[in-house]
């Protein structure tokens, strides 16, 4: 299972970069015109998009964490990339003349991987319950 879950996962960011280079380089795409009819469509596939990407890698990278805040603040490695890859793709848009840096789009973004880490940890604390029970 876990290796039909990073196949899934490695396919949806190829996806996700597909979509980015049709945004960056103004092309069209079915994806944009479904997007623009659902109201607040654009925030809410950032909200989907990124929060799906960042359950994926969490579960790819077997719910593994590390420590901020001397250790502290427990830190998934899937959340803290699928983090870094959305700043970089949002800063970058400034050198793309079809793209505008969005604040909003920033935080659409980071309540999508706030949400779906949310659910990472508690898909993790069931499943050693449940081999704590087994």
């Amino acid at each position: 299972m876990q290796k039909l879950i990073a196949a899934v996962t490695i396919c949806f960011a190829l996806f996700l970069l597909w979509i980015i280079y049709l945004a960056n380089t103004g092309q069209p795409s079915i994806f944009f015109d479904f997007v623009r009819r659902i109201p607040n469509g654009d925030k809410l596939g950032h909200v989907l998009l990124f929060g799906c990407l960042t359950l994926g890698a969490i579960i790819t990278t077997s719910f593994r964490c590390f420590g901020l805040l001397s250790g502290r603040l427990k830190v998934y490695w899937g959340t803290a990339g699928v983090l870094v890859f959305v700043l970089v793709e949002e800063f970058t848009q400034q050198f793309f003349p079809s793209r505008t840096m969005d604040i909003n789009d920033l935080i659409a973004d980071a309540i999508g991987i706030s949400l779906f880490t949310l659910l990472a940890f508690v898909m993790n604390t069931l499943r050693k319950r449940q081999q704590v029970n087994s």
